[in-house]
């Protein structure tokens, strides 16, 4: 299932190298919501992977930003415990014009649209763990 948020970019990270065939890169947006007259920031962080890492290159901090994105979750053990761990991971972004119809509308949670890979294979699950 796809997602989809409205906010402004606040930091861009570094492509990192995980391992010789897998590369991720984080940003974070700041979506603004007022709740009963208090305005509550939330930082949300993402990450592109693989192919995907450029796609935070054409954005400037402090733009407005809409982001399409997925949520993986990976079960993962080590020495006999057991961590969960959630990504979202950007897929696709695009600039929003200030004003804009929608811009501070909801995520909407009700896309059905899944991410393939090219060539329409289900897209490979890729983690370095």
């Amino acid at each position: 299932m796809s997602f989809e948020i409205t906010g402004k970019l606040i930091v861009k990270y570094n492509t990192m190298q995980r391992s010789e065939t897998f590369k991720t890169r984080e940003f974070v947006i700041e979506k603004s919501d007022d709740i009963n007259g208090r305005v509550i920031n939330n930082y949300i962080k993402f990450q592109a992977v693989q192919d995907r890492t450029a796609i935070v290159d054409r954005f400037n901090e402090g733009e407005t930003v809409k982001v399409y994105f997925n949520i993986r979750g990976t079960r993962w053990e080590k020495d006999g415990r057991v961590n969960y761990i959630t990504n979202l991971d950007a897929w696709r972004m695009e600039s929003v014009v200030a004003g804009a119809p929608g811009q501070d509308a909801m995520p909407n949670y009700n896309t059905s649209q899944e991410m393939s890979s090219p060539g329409g294979a289900p897209a490979a699950d890729d983690l370095p763990f």
